[in-house]
């Protein structure tokens, strides 16, 4: 049987849930992923009622859709980062907004009231899942470290091993919760995260004493332009993905930009690498296919759409077909058994 083929919200949250369950429909999709932001999901009313999230379900179910995962990124980000003014977008507490404004610089107190909001915020999205009906919650888990990538000036081992210690501190108690609720977490591993490759997902899972609520959700394209191969990542991490999405991105190097992209945004032709639409970039989907197929994954695989060169409409429909189009489910027996016939 086909794995569910979802649309992954988050880069959607312009448009009302129901006008994008519509539009996704339209395009294909089986079910939607639901991002944390917009009016798709609001984790604070769906840990309290169980009716809000049966409305947020009728809405999808109107279309024909089903929802296997919520994603609750930008809150995630906030439990490890250390907390800079650009980071307050995505803080969705007024009192603490309001304070920042008046202050006009992050206090120590405001970014322990940010970091203290992100850490409800995650654990309420866990309960939210399960008043929702769905085992899996994706995110970010943000980096304290992250700045220190270059180990110059020279980086002390302890200063790094300070970082999982953090990882430990601030995410063992959300990961309480999701273990009451009956809920997995899988980060998004992702620069700027505390795991960004095969290495640092392996200190994470160590860190957190291999806590079994601690997966991945697994997105080919962040390990795609760092020269990690997406495939090793699966096999490397059999029983530790959770949730899986589809998402291209091509590297451009052209002799005069350089892989970390010099400073610029997304969509700029100078950059060394950029998303791409799915089978426009990259990432060997097949092989990630086949090797889904080997460690038994059934889930959703989820598109998450991102190509500053393409209409996004155009892309989602495109996308979906793709998905569709390149899964294909494992081969039941040997191809030459019939041989023994």
């Amino acid at each position: 049987m086909a794995r569910p083929v979802t649309l992954f919200t988050g880069q959607w949250a312009d448009l009302p849930l129901a006008t994008l369950a519509e539009k996704a429909a339209g395009w294909g999709y089986e079910g939607l992923e639901l991002g944390c932001w917009g009016d798709h999901m609001d984790v604070r009313k769906g840990a309290e009622s169980k009716e809000y999230c049966d409305g947020q379900k009728a809405i999808l179910e109107a279309n024909g859709l089903e929802v296997w995962a919520i994603s609750n990124h930008l809150a995630g980000q906030l439990v490890l980062d250390n907390i800079e003014p650009r980071h307050m977008q995505f803080c969705g507490d007024e009192a603490i907004t309001t304070e920042f404004e008046e202050a006009g610089y992050i206090t120590p107190e405001i970014e322990r009231a940010v970091h203290e909001w992100a850490i409800e915020e995650m654990k309420c999205t866990a309960r939210a899942a399960r008043n929702l009906g769905v085992e899996v919650v994706c995110g970010f888990t943000g980096s304290s470290i992250w700045h220190m990538i270059y180990s110059f000036p020279p980086v002390d081992d302890a200063d790094i091993d300070a970082g999982f210690e953090l990882l430990l501190e601030r995410w063992d108690p959300i990961l309480d919760v999701f273990e009451e609720c009956g809920v997995m977490f899988g980060l998004e591993v992702h620069p700027t995260e505390i795991a960004y490759d095969i290495v640092t997902a392996a200190r994470a899972i160590d860190a957190l004493g291999d806590r079994e609520e601690f997966g991945f959700n697994f997105d080919p394209s962040h390990l795609q332009w760092q020269s990690v191969d997406p495939v090793c990542f699966i096999k490397e991490f059999s029983d530790r993905i959770y949730h899986v999405h589809m998402k291209d991105c091509a590297v451009t190097l052209n002799g005069r930009a350089g892989i970390l992209s010099s400073h610029l945004n997304f969509g700029d032709p100078n950059r060394g690498w950029d998303f791409r639409s799915l089978g426009r970039g990259d990432v060997e989907f097949e092989e990630i296919i086949r090797t889904l197929n080997q460690i038994g994954y059934n889930g959703p695989l989820s598109v998450e759409w991102e190509d500053s060169g393409m209409d996004r409409e155009h892309g989602a429909a495109e996308a979906c077909k793709f998905v569709k189009e390149i899964d294909f489910p494992p081969s039941e027996q040997a191809f030459d058994a019939a041989f023994d016939e």
